[in-house]
């Protein structure tokens, strides 16, 4: 018999997850299947007692909701949820609010055109939620918002029931267009251009927060989501997200800060006001000055920031502990849900205490704040881990645990091999930001490069090392190694792609026309080898982005415009590539494609400039690119695999052998 007592059902949860991991060698995670367990034989008697040593452990980015969430429904939600609460996670966030705002702006005096036009498509919907963007990929249909809606409140539901947390949406400033015309004589000011987005589909109007229509707007849509969604208390909004004020004057973004809080506190006198510190990150705009006059605005202790990238841009010693206001340590790690192998372990292990021993320290908790979900499970699992514990780990023994765990068995080759990975792709302590565009899927060009901070040899043996223990493998941990093993294949041929167009770049400038043929050829193979490999696996297929995106629509029309919508995400990211490639995926389908027909219009490309020898035209191959490739892909309606096809082991060891060093 097993006995938990617990303070909560999130611990209660946790203590169950350690005795699966620990005593049965179990361990769940993000799609959290369900777990065949042996017959329980006789333990030990053993007594094991565990104190969180955060007072919150925080999960969610709010990008999340579209970079990995969107064509959630509720079946999946539920085992997301019990392996959130498995991880000890106790706060979250509930974005989903757009059915909120159409009640909201219609009271206000918004036509339903006006509306729609505001709205953008659901893979884009957190850049409307914080202003950054309106109406892409829209309009947003009615049977969606009203969907989500009752998604979202099922989810806080479950949430609650474990006795988590859930801050919801607050009002930050940004309204449509249209509420000029309504208030003419109001004050709003244009929100400045994001990303190069051309007006049509950029800069909504930001509400000053001093005018009384900002207070009444606030409580219109604050009564609405706190009736339907209850509240914990804490509110999210952030003005500012990769938008720059209107005025870098101290006194007004004191003012502007002061005035969104209290249109929270006036309908909930205990309002906690939880913002991204992403705003303060990387940006010249936010000098110690303006970020103090900002966060001392609000009373202290009134506000959780979150310093969404503490693992390698920590804002909490620049900003003097966030001026007295509560913080908690997050890991983003990931942008866009991009795929490649790479994490910085020892600076989250030695990270996180760092931030709790220091004299005057605010820090209240352990996040992780990913971009997308789905891969590099290990850095995550590790994050949350040691958000629990008040130690450091010994690495060495958590990777053994984790690989042993993962994969049944204790099977030192399989230790090796994460051994490798952890003292090579897991060991980033660099200052560059790895947005994850790889060589091979990026827009091709000849001024293309990426970093590779570990030895490319590891890689291979830790490879190596797990194809060796094939035969080791049970039926009941096969999903699980099989995943790791098109990882590993995956991230090896990326690399060699890398490697091969600094070769042919090379080859290119000494005009060797031969050699650069020669080159082609591997390059295309490479990509195609790819796809073949992420085709065995059902975690790497384009089909099932794409069968979500169908699963949400009621009629043919919507089925369109989602399906656009999956699309142009993970491609152009906009009407004419304004952040292409920056959630890009490494999927079967995607890889055959997309990347393969962009690079070998590339390639062709440069091989006639070099036979003919006439300089190469950049601006060209990437209009070509754009209109022959990318746009068309964008459009398409061609069917893609749902299920898996060849089998995972058998190639990528024929991959491993034509590739090997």
């Amino acid at each position: 018999m097993v006995y938990i007592r617990a303070y909560d059902g999130v611990s209660a949860a946790k203590g169950f997850h350690h005795y699966l991991k620990h005593y049965q060698n179990k361990s769940i995670y993000w799609y959290n299947e369900l777990l065949p367990l042996n017959k329980l034989t006789i333990k030990p008697n053993v007594t094991f007692v565990s104190k969180c040593e955060s007072s919150y452990i925080y999960y969610q980015n709010v990008c999340a909701w579209a970079y990995s969430y969107i064509w959630w429904n509720w079946s999946t939600w539920i085992k997301h949820i019990d392996w959130m609460a498995m991880m000890g996670i106790s706060l979250t966030i509930a974005p989903i609010q757009e059915d909120i705002w159409h009640s909201t702006y219609t009271k206000f005096g918004l036509t339903e055109g006006e509306i729609n036009e505001h709205f953008s498509g659901p893979a884009f919907l957190p850049w409307l939620r914080m202003g950054n963007i309106r109406g892409w990929a829209g309009p947003m249909p009615s049977t969606l918002r009203k969907m989500q809606m009752i998604l979202q409140r099922k989810i806080i539901k479950r949430q609650r029931a474990f006795g988590m947390k859930v801050a919801v949406p607050s009002f930050s400033g940004y309204v449509p267009v249209a509420m000029k015309r309504i208030f003419p004589n109001v004050s709003f000011e244009k929100s400045s251009p994001w990303n190069n987005f051309r007006d049509e589909y950029c800069c909504a109007l930001f509400l000053s927060p001093v005018e009384p229509l900002f207070q009444q707007i606030s409580d219109s849509f604050l009564r609405e989501i706190i009736y339907f969604y209850g509240t914990d208390h804490i509110y999210f909004a952030d003005p500012f997200n990769e938008m720059q004020p209107a005025s870098s004057d101290p006194a007004y973004l004191k003012t502007t800060a002061r005035h969104i809080f209290n249109a929270m506190h006036v309908r909930d006198s205990q309002a906690v006001w939880l913002l991204q510190g992403w705003m303060f990150v990387k940006n010249i705009f936010w000098t110690n000055s303006q970020i103090k006059a900002f966060l001392t605005a609000v009373p202290k202790g009134r506000m959780i920031i979150l310093d969404l990238q503490s693992e390698q841009f920590p804002q909490y010693e620049r900003t003097h502990f966030f001026y007295g206001q509560p913080f908690i340590w997050c890991m983003l790690h990931n942008f866009g849900g991009t795929l490649g192998m790479h994490g910085s372990v020892s600076k989250v292990n030695k990270g996180i205490g760092l931030a709790r021993s220091k004299p005057n320290s605010t820090m209240i908790g352990v996040g992780i704040t990913p971009e997308g979900i789905n891969q590099n499970y290990v850095i995550y699992a590790l994050a949350l881990e040691r958000a629990w514990e008040n130690d450091e780990f010994n690495l060495t023994n958590w990777f053994n645990v984790y690989s042993d765990v993962r994969y049944g068995v204790a099977e030192q080759s399989l230790r090796k091999a994460w051994h490798l990975l952890r003292i090579s792709v897991y060991s980033y302590s660099g200052l560059k930001k790895l947005h994850g565009k790889y060589i091979i899927a990026r827009r091709p060009s000849v001024r293309l490069s990426e970093s590779t901070w570990y030895n490319v040899s590891d890689i291979y043996d830790a490879w190596s090392h797990m194809l060796k223990c094939n035969s080791s493998i049970s039926r009941n941990y096969r999903k699980e190694y099989e995943h790791d093993l098109v990882d590993i294949t995956r991230q090896f041929l990326q690399i060699k792609f890398g490697q091969m167009y600094i070769n042919i770049m090379d080859a290119f400038k000494r005009k060797k026309y031969e050699e650069f043929t020669n080159l082609t050829e591997i390059m295309l193979s490479i990509i195609l080898d790819m796809d073949h490999i992420l085709a065995t696996n059902k975690d790497f297929l384009l089909g099932n982005w794409i069968k979500g995106s169908h699963s949400l629509a009621v009629n043919a029309n919507e089925k369109i415009i989602y399906e656009f919508n999956a699309r142009n995400q993970i491609t152009l990211w906009g009407p004419n590539g304004e952040i292409v490639d920056y959630a890009t995926k490494q999927w079967a389908g995607v890889v055959k494609d997309f990347f393969y027909p962009r690079w070998k219009l590339f390639l062709d490309y440069l091989r006639y400039c070099l036979f003919k020898n006439q300089p190469f035209n950049s601006t060209l191959i990437s209009k070509e690119i754009y209109n022959l490739v990318e746009i068309p892909f964008n459009y398409q309606t061609k069917k893609y695999p749902t299920n898996p096809l060849g089998n995972a082991y058998l190639i990528s060891r024929r991959i491993y052998y034509k590739w090997r060093l």
